[in-house]
């Protein structure tokens, strides 16, 4: 059919197959193997996969929602291929060669073959990376467990219904080693989305009208955090749910920056599965019209997937959360170390470090304050689209104001930063994977000059407010309460 017949690709299924290199020969390897290499079958996308070297070893790999509109084709061809190429750049060089899939299901039974609908974007593809010196090595439409080559161009050589992804019950050899190796895709992405999807009557309009209350009543930094604290015990003891106000209020309270970031330090072991089971309990609760709610749970579900090993979901929800907002920070820096194909080990011992700090200083018993010294409480989360109302100076904050951080918000666009000279390195994995869109830095991280690279930096990181070298542990946790919690960034 093509060269892809007789020149044996080198793919790299990343840790979970323990980096054992699978062998793809030919276009029905390549299109048996696309879930496994994904971690999931990518409905309505375009997956482009670099091939590096003269042995064309798996490089990057990009995933993208196909746009709906034919219109958009071309932009949409020409972003996926500068962004493999760039990605590529970073770990290596650019591409020797590239696959590409375009992978759509029929709306309607009887349709006509939806390879012929999206020849065009597959030729447009081909030329975007041909102005970048990339050859296009093959090109599939995948298609109702079918699949199409579209550089076949000899007569009578490919049935115009499609060849099947697999022609009988058992995988085939390729598969087979994926599935040795410890690989097993988990459903396609619109279900992986669809089970986070808010819920629906009975329970909507009492947890709507749960939402409306907390919003209007607002939750302090130091309610949120404990309404978190004791959340996570119950799913850890077994729990399954919250009543609808403790889940308002939660859902409110993680609009906090701050407080978020206490989320992000249930990430050990024994921590991960009852913390992800809260995580997707929340973000069902943030019914129509608070859908903003769910960012902030979905955000840490896929910190707490990726830390457990599935890439796959992690990758998946983190997409849907910058479809919902585009300018969450977190999600961007989380998206980011995936797509440069890091373990979260470093970004998890900035975290570690960051609790030991916090419940070193929260087991030191804090003085009293003297009579002329008013303690500065943390004021409530505001409501969505509301005001916060604080200005920053420079060098300070206004005098009676509740401590702030940079980029600090309850919208959208508060999240997270780099820590200062970055994260420890982190061993990337075998072939980074990449997904559209890469959303812009939200202005407001822009202004604060946070930049999405390196470690995370999480919101006021130590419990400790800065002191003189010479004091000990506990006059710096007792300094940081007369300060009203303010603190260094973990390093």
């Amino acid at each position: 059919m093509n060269a892809m017949n007789n020149e044996p690709v080198i793919l790299s299924l990343g840790p979970a197959s323990g980096h054992r290199p699978v062998v793809m020969r030919g276009p029905a390897d390549m299109a048996e193997l696309l879930p496994y290499l994904l971690g999931f079958h990518p409905d309505d996308s375009i997956v482009a996969v670099g091939l590096q070297g003269p042995d064309l070893h798996q490089g990057g790999v990009i995933r993208a929602d196909l746009p709906p509109s034919p219109a958009q084709w071309s932009a949409a061809a020409d972003e996926t291929a500068a962004l493999l190429v760039a990605l590529s750049e970073r770990h290596g060089g650019p591409p020797v060669q590239v696959l590409l899939y375009l992978c759509r299901d029929s709306s309607t039974p009887h349709a006509p073959p939806v390879a012929q609908e999206l020849r065009p974007l597959a030729g447009g593809l081909q030329a975007a990376f041909a102005r970048r010196g990339v050859v296009v090595k093959e090109s599939l439409c995948v298609s109702d467990g079918r699949w199409w080559s579209f550089l076949c161009r000899s007569e009578g050589c490919c049935d115009p219904a499609g060849t099947p992804v697999r022609s009988g019950p058992a995988p085939g050899a390729a598969a087979a080693a994926a599935t040795v190796a410890g690989l097993v895709p988990r459903g396609s992405r619109k279900a992986i989305v669809g089970a986070l999807a808010p819920i629906g009557p009975p329970g909507a309009e009492a947890q709507r009208a749960a939402l409306e209350r907390a919003l209007a009543a607002a939750v302090s930094r130091e309610q949120g955090t404990a309404l978190l604290d004791q959340a996570v015990a119950e799913f850890a003891a077994g729990g399954r749910e919250l009543d609808e106000e403790r889940t308002a209020r939660l859902l409110v309270a993680l609009r906090d920056r701050v407080t978020r970031d206490r989320g992000v330090e249930y990430a050990r072991p024994a921590e991960l599965a009852p913390a992800e089971r809260l995580w997707r309990f929340l973000a069902r609760r943030a019914v129509p019209p608070y859908e903003e709610c769910a960012v902030p749970p979905l955000t840490l579900l896929a910190w707490a997937s990726w830390v457990a090993g599935d890439t796959a979901t992690a990758r998946v929800v983190l997409g849907h959360v910058l479809s919902l907002a585009p300018g969450y920070l977190l999600a961007d820096l989380l998206h980011q170390s995936l797509n440069d194909g890091l373990t979260p080990r470093a970004l998890m011992a900035v975290v570690e470090a960051q609790r030991r700090r916090r419940e070193t200083c929260e087991a030191v018993p804090a003085e009293p304050l003297p009579a002329d010294a008013p303690e500065e409480a943390p004021g409530p989360v505001p409501a969505a689209g509301a005001p916060s109302g604080r200005r920053r100076r420079r060098g300070g904050r206004r005098k009676g104001a509740a401590p702030v951080t940079a980029a600090e918000g309850s919208g959208p666009s508060g999240g997270t930063g780099p820590a200062p000279g970055g994260a420890p390195s982190a061993a990337p994995e075998s072939g980074p994977v990449a997904l559209l869109p890469s959303p812009r830095r939200a202005p407001e991280a822009e202004r604060a000059g946070e930049r999405p690279a390196g470690g995370v930096r999480l919101g006021r990181s130590s419990a400790c407010a800065p002191a003189e070298a010479s004091r000990a542990a506990a006059d710096r946790c007792r300094g940081a309460r007369r300060a009203g919690g303010g603190g260094r960034h973990a390093r």
